[in-house]
């Protein structure tokens, strides 16, 4: 649904900015602005008698140069970007897996710093120069990092707009025989966003100076690696949490496909059922199964106890109060799930033969959580639209005084300084030959593959640079990105055009769903790439290194992300087809993203009224309660605020394993940072990086056995899933 970052405190601070660095690079943005931000900025200092002190980091000016560290000659090099691409090529795969589970996908960066610092740090002193050997420090490992968040990005072009397209025979019948045309279209969604984030970040970074959480934290944790008198054993400690991690996962992940009903999911409520609760099937019903899995347990460790309990909460509205009534109400419609279990009913069909008068409670439930969606993520854009006008008009008169001839960037009052030296700087035409390559190229796929004319094209580009504004204001300030949000609000602007260009019903659905992925795929890499660069204004890297490392991992994105969901809907169609009675993907953003091209492209509405009545009253919630969340409650009780996107997936989801996983999750990060803190900064954000990425890739391993024809659905065994039926 979103690319979600990090809510988690930072890790130990080495160095406290000086008062010379702190006056010279003061915030020109008010004091209000970094405040209720999504992660806390703090850190604990460890004395000498054991005690701890918490002192507040200031996120807005790069680290001192550590006077003893060596000279890095060489900041963008071939073992860098060869490790960070392959590392993001990891979180990639798993993406696409977590993206087709539960619509989050989560970035690369803290996997790619830790990971690549743990392959190159014994590298760079075991091997000879021409073998990759050779100084290694915080910048090299910037680089790095900045690849592997490049590399696995774009993943939810394929768990959200591409599956709906299939779903609504848009395409042909499988990606497989689409091949050449995903990765063509990804191409075009994978460079502009990128060419994007170098103006934005002059602007985001050095004049507003947003936070970008989760830029900081890796900025953070790269510097715990290599500095300070316990950097080495730092390194290895979190390397060591990281490995083990990510090693038990992908093994339970693939170990469990062969007894899922012992090893992953635990269908408490059946079990009640048999052995005399004949009513607890009920639950079993509606989805409620305790399922282990590493990833959803790691993302809530992340996401913090907000998010999660707002998602858990969202479900248990949705499929424990407003589902079952709407059932027996007689308003939405559930078939058998198993003749042989009476009272077994499945609420999970996306039939659409007659979606208004005999809706399942799944098809029902789309449009409430779907509305509450879009009101919350613009709602948080209507309440800062002071500092995104003014985002907007400085840079609408800095590109008018450049295209005068005038220096923008000379005017007293909008100096912007910018610490990093001439020559190490992203140079215009550097960036713009990217820009103006990548519209082209976008105009001839969109053209030719996809029959869409150059102006409604240009239209698209337009408006996705728009849209990142958005995606760069919400990932500085709150940590989340609304990218599936801004791809349905485009999805509505081109539905609009379709409309007014007379288009067919098939034709403006398709329309509205490549505009809307344009916009996605843009918004997350801008908003991925300026925090890689908020990391590289902290540690003092060369923003032209990293623009070279994220261009290489962007080619590795175009390849990994569409590869990875042909492999996926080639062992389960059932993602692609709705015929498919139950799926071992719910797929969440996919319903979302066909609701809303179905909806804006119909002569007629397709829903039902009732689920349409409740989708206004909670839209309307939704916008309450971000309006009071920025006017009337204090900063410090944000985190209490009910999170109406998540409690938004909560209702498209149509199971309880996810939300139950991440509130489990988070509530072991929230006690182990309150009673061991020092442990919890420690290790915490590598074990939940370690099982993210694990699970993501054990799903590519069962993947590949599927097609094979050698997995758990032919060899393994059935004991404790509902009926004998297998539950893998």
């Amino acid at each position: 649904m979103d690319r979600i970052m990090y809510d988690s405190g930072l890790p130990n601070d080495r160095d406290l900015p000086s008062p010379e660095m702190k006056e010279k690079y003061s915030s020109s943005s008010s004091e209000n602005e970094n405040t209720g931000v999504a992660v806390d900025i703090a850190s604990v200092e460890q004395q000498g008698d054991g005690t701890s002190i918490s002192r507040t980091i200031n996120t807005d000016d790069p680290f001192p140069i550590d006077p003893d560290a060596p000279v890095e000659e060489r900041q963008f090099t071939l073992r860098a970007v060869i490790v960070g691409c392959g590392l993001g090529a990891v979180i990639a795969a798993s993406n696409v897996y977590l993206g087709l589970k539960t619509g989050w996908t989560f970035g690369a960066s803290l996997f790619g710093s830790i990971f690549g610092f743990a392959i190159l740090k014994p590298l760079s002193t075991a091997a000879p120069r021409y073998l990759g050997g050779g100084y290694f420090g915080p910048k090299e490992n910037n680089v790095v990092q900045a690849a592997a968040s490049a590399a696995g990005s774009l993943g939810l072009l394929f768990t959200s707009g591409f599956p709906a397209a299939y779903q609504l025979g848009l395409l042909n019948s499988t990606p497989r025989e689409d091949i050449g045309r995903l990765f063509t279209f990804t191409i075009c969604c994978a460079f502009f966003g990128l060419a994007f984030s170098i103006p934005l970040r002059k602007f985001y970074i050095l004049k507003l100076k947003l936070v970008f959480p989760s830029g900081v934290a890796a900025a953070y944790t790269i510097q715990s690696l290599h500095v300070g008198k316990n950097a080495a054993m730092d390194a290895k400690n979190k390397t060591k949490a990281l490995i083990l991690s990510f090693c038990f996962a992908i093994t339970l992940r693939v170990v469990s496909e062969y007894a899922p009903g012992l090893l992953w999911d635990w269908h408490v409520f059946y079990t009640l059922s048999r052995i005399g609760w004949t009513s607890a099937i009920r639950a079993e019903s509606w989805g409620w199964v305790w399922e282990w899995t590493p990833a959803f347990i790691g993302a809530g460790m992340l996401t913090g106890i907000n998010a999660s309990y707002s998602f858990l909460g969202g479900s248990f509205l949705a499929w424990a109060i407003i589902g079952p009534i709407i059932v027996g109400v007689g308003k939405a419609f559930g078939i058998p799930a198993n003749k042989n279990i009476p009272g077994y009913m499945s609420y999970a069909s996306m039939s659409l033969s007659d979606p208004i008068n005999h809706p399942s409670p799944r098809y029902w439930l789309v449009w409430p959580g779907t509305l509450m969606l879009l009101c919350a993520s613009f709602a948080e854009v209507g309440c800062n639209w002071k500092s995104i006008y003014a985002a907007t008009r400085t840079m609408a008169r800095a590109i008018t005084e450049r295209f005068n001839g005038q220096s923008f960037d000379n005017r007293p009052e909008d100096e912007i300084v910018d610490p990093v030296p001439e020559h190490e700087r992203v140079p215009l035409w550097m960036w713009s030959s990217v820009l103006v390559a990548s519209i082209i190229i976008t105009c001839v796929v969109m053209g030719v593959q996809y029959g869409q004319n150059v102006g409604i094209t240009l239209l698209a580009v337009i408006f996705s640079f728009l849209f990142s504004f958005i995606g760069c204001e919400s990932a500085g300030r709150t940590n989340i990105n609304p990218v599936t949000s801004i791809g349905n609000a485009s999805q509505l602007l081109f539905g609009g055009v379709g409309k007014g260009q007379h288009y067919s019903v098939q034709r403006g659905e398709l329309l509205n769903s490549l505009s809307g992925m344009l916009a996605l795929g843009a918004a997350e890499q801008a908003a991925d790439m300026v925090g890689d660069l908020k990391t590289s204004h902290l540690l003092r890297s060369s923003p032209t290194a990293i623009f070279c490392g994220q261009l290489c991992g962007a080619i590795v994105s175009i390849f990994m992300a569409a590869g990875v969901y042909v492999v996926f809907s080639t062992a389960y169609p059932c993602i692609n087809d709705l015929s498919y009675t139950t799926c071992s993907f719910p797929t969440p953003d996919v319903q979302s993203w066909r609701a809303i091209a179905v909806g804006v492209s119909s002569a007629k509405l397709p829903i039902p009224p009732s689920s349409g009545y409740t989708a206004i009253c909670l839209g309307i919630t939704a916008v309450l309660s971000v309006v009071a969340k920025h006017t009337i409650v204090p900063p410090k009780y944000h985190a209490w605020v009910p999170n109406f996107n998540a409690i938004g997936i909560g209702f498209i989801m149509n199971i309880s394993t996810y939300p139950l996983a991440m509130f489990f999750g988070s509530t072991i990060a929230f006690f182990w940072r309150r009673i061991f803190f020092n442990n919890y900064q420690m290790y915490c954000f590598a074990v939940a990086a370690g099982f993210i990425a694990g699970e993501g890739l054990g799903g590519i391993v069962n993947a590949v056995l599927t097609i094979a024809g050698v997995s758990g659905a032919t060899y393994g065994t059935s004991i404790g899933c509902p009926g004998g039926v297998y539950c893998g």
